[in-house]
């Protein structure tokens, strides 16, 4: 029997790079890789070394989306609280960008657009096939993809069903970077070091700020950035940024 966790982390530098392992599934998402997945996010959260993730599939593909075998056996591919593949909702702190090698079909496009950055390879394929199951992308595709790209273009691959390939998604601005097929993971990584030479105080508000503004109006949106900026401008980090501008020298983040 093949005991290997279906989800396995590496830290390289301040980066966790989190691959979820079942190549011979093309990556579906069961009931045990939803769970190993939150548990690589806690890692990643607690991790005070850590600044941000990276998250790919073994075997060149990233993720099938769910598992309909185990989903017919009853498994669920959500954890409570946190959606589809224990992602999808999560509330994450940290950067976290998906390395989309192989294709990202359904659920596993939708644990891509979960992540703040894209990075996929020419030979990557985005889809949403539900409705040729009977399904909509309830893991966030419908919610996401039409905020992300033009409606009538996210329409159209919701509607359809059919795939683009890595090129298409960077030209769509699915994508941030497209680099060449089997590079994703190096891109990523490169790119999550950029990510982390910046405040991490400032990163994570970032994200809060652009979690509360999602469809508010922008009194209130300003209000919760007025919070946010509060707090940054009363710590320590943003102190070291203007002494280390003044000495014309590289910061150094405590995170305080």
């Amino acid at each position: 029997m093949d005991n290997r966790p279906p989800v396995r982390t590496e830290t390289i530098g301040s980066t966790l790079l989190i691959t979820i392992d079942r190549p011979e599934a093309r990556n579906a998402v069961n009931a045990a890789v939803a769970a190993g997945l939150a548990d690589a996010l806690d890692t990643l959260e607690d991790g005070s070394d850590l600044r941000a993730g990276v998250l790919t599939g073994a075997g060149g593909t990233f993720s099938a989306g769910m598992d309909l075998k185990a989903a017919l056996a009853g498994e669920s591919p959500e954890v409570p609280g946190r959606g589809f593949g224990g992602l999808t909702q999560a509330a994450t702190t940290k950067p976290l960008i998906a390395a989309v090698e192989g294709w990202a079909l359904g659920g596993g496009f939708e644990l891509a657009l979960g992540c703040d950055l894209i990075v996929a390879a020419e030979d990557a394929a985005f889809g949403l096939p539900e409705v040729t199951r009977g399904l909509v992308a309830a893991g966030g595709g419908v919610i996401r993809l039409p905020k992300r790209i033009p409606y009538h273009l996210a329409m159209e691959l919701l509607l359809t069903g059919e795939a683009i390939p890595g090129e298409r998604a960077g030209a769509l601005g699915i994508a941030n970077r497209v680099v060449p097929a089997g590079t994703a993971v190096g891109a990523a990584v490169e790119l999550a070091g950029r990510l982390a030479a910046n405040a991490p105080l400032a990163l994570a508000a970032v994200k809060r700020i652009t979690r509360a503004a999602d469809g508010v109006p922008e009194s209130y949106a300003f209000r919760a950035q007025e919070g946010e900026a509060a707090v940054l401008a009363a710590s320590a980090d943003v102190r070291e940024g203007m002494t280390a501008f003044a000495e014309r020298r590289a910061p150094r983040w405590q995170g305080e």
